[in-house]
């Protein structure tokens, strides 16, 4: 049986880690998995990746290798990168006769028509543009489809296991936690739905899913007291959320961030989608259920909550991307 050879980048990420469990079952696909570090090689072999390669999205010298032989690229980065994505880009154009599908993860509401971009429609409120995070995510998208690729884009709502991060010192000492999302319910997605979803986009190729845009959410919208209700079920323990003023959120995590979760609380996020559905037949995991059972990497999302995070209190992580532009 002949195999095609798939990059995973950011494949040591939470999405990454489940996509490459998951494709590693399928004998028809040979996984070449990411890595930044080189301590974390061996986590990749034992999730069952065929090959592990050193890539790096602002070393354009670690890209030729990364590269020879593959037909399908699984793209994340995250956003303060995106100015090393735009380059990469370039080179996946440059090799589009190999390349022959791209499966590109990106944010609900990173578009307003697909085929079209106007960054004043969909604004959060009188006088706003589309949030910057958001414009960041379409700008990934387009570079692809640019380069004429083969794109799919999974547009996913807000990672259920990026919610809390920042607050898990709180919640571990104190069993609290606080934003300022409060009542309005955001239907969260796990992200282990998002790499099961890429695994079927990449599974069944660029024939059935190439140039489509799919937003994956999760099964219901839920507020942050139900939010707490099931992480305290979880935890078993009561944990309390209290809400916190926008202003004071920004202090926290810079402007940047603040627009995106203003955009959040004006119900953008409130959808749930069927398109995770329509490509798996089965419905996406809910909150309390990504908390409470592994994943294909072997994790739970309260074990993953622990984890490393890249927003932290008192840093505006998103500082020296708000300067790169689109072109």
């Amino acid at each position: 049986m002949s195999q095609q050879t798939v990059l995973i980048t950011s494949a040591t990420g939470r999405i990454g880690k489940e996509l490459v469990a998951r494709l590693a079952r399928n004998d028809a696909i040979r996984v070449r998995a990411c890595y930044f570090s080189v301590d974390k090689a061996d986590q990749l072999k034992r999730l069952g990746a065929d090959e592990v390669v050193h890539f790096d999205l602002s070393n354009a010298d670690t890209w030729a290798a990364a590269l020879d032989g593959v037909s399908a690229v699984y793209s994340a980065s995250l956003d303060p990168m995106l100015e090393g994505h735009l380059a990469f880009c370039k080179e996946l154009g440059r090799r589009k006769a190999d390349i022959k599908h791209v499966v590109r993860v990106s944010c609900m509401g990173a578009d307003t028509n697909t085929a079209s971009y106007e960054a004043d429609t969909h604004a959060s409120r009188a006088g706003a543009s589309i949030p910057l995070m958001l414009q960041h995510y379409w700008w990934g998208e387009k570079a692809l489809i640019d380069e004429g690729l083969a794109v799919t884009a999974l547009r996913n709502n807000f990672f259920m296991n990026h919610l809390l991060k920042t607050d898990c010192a709180s919640i571990a000492a104190e069993g609290w936690f606080s934003n300022p999302l409060g009542d309005m319910r955001n239907s969260f997605v796990a992200t282990r739905d998002i790499a099961e979803a890429a695994e079927v986009v990449l599974t069944e190729g660029p024939e059935r899913h190439g140039n489509k845009f799919y937003d994956i959410t999760g099964p219901v919208p839920q507020s942050m007291s139900e939010i707490a209700a099931d992480l305290g079920r979880a935890m078993e323990k009561e944990i309390e959320y209290r809400a916190q003023s926008m202003v004071d959120f920004e202090n926290d995590f810079g402007s940047t961030r603040a627009e995106f979760f203003e955009y959040l609380t004006n119900g953008f996020y409130t959808r749930a989608s069927p398109d995770f559905y329509n490509l798996t037949g089965h419905k996406p995991t809910s909150y309390f259920d990504y908390l409470t059972t592994q994943g294909a990497s072997g994790e739970t999302g309260l074990e993953e909550l622990w984890q490393g995070n890249l927003w932290k209190k008192g840093q505006d992580a998103m500082k020296d991307a708000v300067e790169t532009s689109a072109s």
